[in-house]
């Protein structure tokens, strides 16, 4: 059976996009990492394709060493942001190899949010993951808690915002959130993950000084309730039109919250793996995992995060359509779990992405005249 698996890999070459201008570009080359190992295990060839903090493309050499030994503003491009040609970030030097699929490993803006799915549609490639809709709509967390709750999904009493309005109302707001939502809150920007710019806060003071933390990240901010005695259940989520759900996890934050450190640095918090949950919850969890995966029209993956209250109400938190993907990262350790050890988890995920790719081929791009 090997054989055949491998009859089937042999020259795909499968170019990893890693790094990128959000704030988890240190996260992203984590997961890179190891999803280049993987595809290496799987029987794949990797093309390593590395982009800046600036936002400038590398591939000479090795773009993810470079990366990950601080290179910064190459080619010396001072502003990225400058100018509106796109060969301006890719110099002669750097031009893209040949690839047969992209697994774009980019968490965050420029990257998890639709911007570089869009460019791969315009392209023509095919690629892992989720698509432009489901890329923007997953990363917006104001939009998506729109759609869960057209949807009938359970989620927690919410108010969201933009930076102008905080900026003009700053009392009159801090008013209407108080005479709405009991404390404690959480304050977050609309756009981002790993917790990047998330406060607990349990007083007006506070709340101020979250907002504007969260609008220095984003122009649209979220404040949600708290939910009393939370657990942090989460799902991975594998396949296309047909997905399947692993089993449950739990994180117990080492800190305060699951906020970066808890995540990234701290080293005490704790993947509980399969979540202490009834037949029931898990049966819910799963199901609900599924649900939220296709109202936003999710492709490939995506991890479920919720939060299960001590009276047992289950509440979505989040979707995330490019999870962290490191050897301790939720989304692979619960399909392992689940029975998918890594390499055959990134093997599943570029088929279903030339699956997909080969789908979108049947459509129509012009009108047919009459025979």
């Amino acid at each position: 059976m090997s054989g055949t698996r491998n009859s089937t890999r042999n020259g795909t070459r499968v170019g990893v996009l890693f790094g990128g201008r959000s704030g988890e570009h240190e996260v992203s080359l984590a997961s890179a990492r190891t999803v280049m190992d993987a595809l290496a295990e799987a029987g794949y060839a990797t093309v390593p394709i590395g982009i800046s903090p600036e936002g400038r493309w590398l591939t000479s050499g090795d773009p993810h060493a470079r990366l990950t030994g601080g290179e910064a503003n190459v080619n010396g491009a001072e502003n990225a942001s400058a100018g509106y040609s796109v060969t301006a970030f890719i110099p002669a030097e750097e031009r893209l190899p040949a690839v047969d699929v992209i697994f774009p490993v980019l968490h965050g803006p420029f990257g998890e949010d639709g911007t570089v799915q869009g460019l791969l549609e315009m392209a023509g490639l095919p690629y892992v993951g989720d698509g432009v809709l489901a890329s923007a709509t997953g990363m917006d967390k104001i939009t998506s808690k729109l759609l869960f709750g057209a949807a009938g999904i359970p989620q927690v009493a919410y108010r969201a915002l933009t930076r102008g309005e905080w900026q003009n109302r700053r009392e009159v707001l801090l008013d209407e959130i108080e005479s709405t939502l009991a404390y404690p809150l959480f304050a977050k920007p609309a756009n981002l993950g790993s917790s990047v710019g998330i406060s607990k806060v349990r007083n007006r003071s506070q709340l101020a000084d979250a907002l504007e933390l969260a609008c220095a990240y984003d122009r649209r901010v979220l404040v949600e309730a708290g939910v009393a005695q939370a657990r942090e259940i989460e799902v991975s989520v594998l396949g296309n039109d047909e997905p399947r759900a692993s089993i449950p996890g739990e994180i117990v934050s080492g800190n305060e919250f699951y906020d970066y450190e808890a995540k990234y640095t701290d080293g005490r918090s704790q993947l509980l793996i399969p979540a202490d949950l009834s037949q029931e919850q898990i049966e819910q969890v799963r199901s609900l995992a599924i649900r939220a995966f296709r109202v936003l029209d999710c492709a490939g993956l995506a991890r479920v995060d919720f939060l299960l209250a001590g009276d047992g109400s289950l509440y979505l938190n989040e979707l995330n359509t490019m999870p962290g993907f490191t050897r301790h990262s939720m989304y692979p350790k619960l399909w392992e779990a689940s029975g998918l050890p890594l390499a055959e988890l990134v093997h599943r995920l570029v088929e279903l992405a030339l699956e997909r790719h080969a789908d979108k081929q049947r459509n129509r791009i012009s009108r047919a005249l009459p025979s």
